[in-house]
């Protein structure tokens, strides 16, 4: 492993998520000094579930809160910045659109203003998604399409995105985005997703619902896959060509929603679970698909995992994490 991690101080906002705590993991491991931001105690949370928070120092609060982060910055003297903290979720985006903003935008703001007031920072690297390109009808995204979110989730997305570019420009700050497609992964533990949902309704020998029709097409990237593009990014951003640049991270494939469940149940030996179709999305993109192109020019980065090596190994942390009667209980 390189040595570029070890000693550094790191913040990761969002490190309880499913990628904040491969993240933590990751980072851990490379023998950085990981700060975390933590607003909900979430016990199942590979962060707690995993001994990761005995090995990291905590900081209780949220984004929304301009003070907590000027504070842990100063007091902690973070040289690197991973900003994964956002409310993720498009259901209740729509439901909730003002918390959605206040975490997705807000919280934008006010960690890279606390970055800028404090100064110290090297390195920021925040995470945008394919939704911030909003519907389009060229395909696959790159970065030079434009950021034009309709939908609550998108559109805190695009204006976040576009917040960064700002403190870059008008401020220098050591900024660059990502824009990546549908984490999954082990750890994820919002079911109403459609990996964990199905690998779950299989394992109980049900039917998965799905939302929309079926064909939907999603840009769907593996949690590992997504830490070690996020470490390679911000190695990188000593080479000044890279600060303030947006780079989509994507394993260029094309799959619909349907075609993915089938896949999953396949790898499971449960192809006999028909899945229900419900076709009551709304307020969602239904196709999304991004090149990978540059990142793969400029950074000289490639994707390590391929789809079915990640569906099995998520497949089975769910079977552990899900079927606990199968493991052997430990008395006290």
């Amino acid at each position: 492993m390189s040595s570029f991690w070890r000693d550094r101080s790191v913040l990761v906002t969002g490190c309880t998520g499913l990628l904040g705590s491969w993240m933590t993991q990751e980072l851990v491991a490379r023998g950085a000094r990981v700060v975390g931001l933590v607003r909900d105690w979430v016990p199942q949370s590979r962060l707690f579930t995993e001994g990761l928070s005995q090995q990291i120092t905590t900081v209780y609060g949220c984004i929304e809160d301009l003070s907590t982060l000027e504070r842990a910055i100063n007091e902690h003297e973070i040289d690197t910045v991973f900003h994964l903290a956002a409310q993720t979720i498009v259901g209740v985006a729509n439901r909730e659109p003002l918390a959605t903003f206040e975490a997705n935008i807000k919280g934008t703001w006010n960690l890279l203003e606390a970055c800028r007031r404090v100064g110290g920072v090297s390195r920021i690297v925040v995470a945008s998604s394919d939704k911030a390109y909003g519907d389009q009808e060229i395909l696959p995204y790159d970065e030079t399409t434009p950021l034009q979110g309709e939908h609550p989730y998108d559109v805190s997305k695009s204006c976040a995105d576009l917040i960064c570019r700002t403190y870059y420009v008008s401020y220098g700050l050591p900024v660059c985005i990502t824009r990546c497609g549908n984490f999954y992964g082990g750890g994820d533990l919002n079911f109403n997703r459609i990996v964990p949902d199905t690998v779950r309704s299989a394992l109980r020998e049900k039917p998965v619902s799905i939302r929309s029709d079926g064909s939907y097409i999603r840009d769907y990237f593996y949690v590992k896959d997504g830490v070690l593009a996020y470490l390679h990014l911000a190695e990188q951003m000593d080479r000044s060509e890279i600060l303030g640049e947006a780079f989509n991270f994507s394993n260029e494939l094309q799959i619909t929603v349907l075609e993915l469940v089938q896949k999953i149940l396949k790898l499971m030996d449960k192809s006999y679970l028909e899945p229900i179709i419900l076709n009551q999305a709304k307020n969602e993109i239904k196709h999304q698909y991004l090149s990978a192109e540059k990142a793969r020019r400029l950074l000289d980065w490639q994707s390590k995992y391929s789809l079915d090596e990640a569906l099995v190994e998520t497949i089975e942390w769910y079977r552990d994490f899900l079927t606990p009667e199968l493991k052997p209980v430990l008395v006290h």
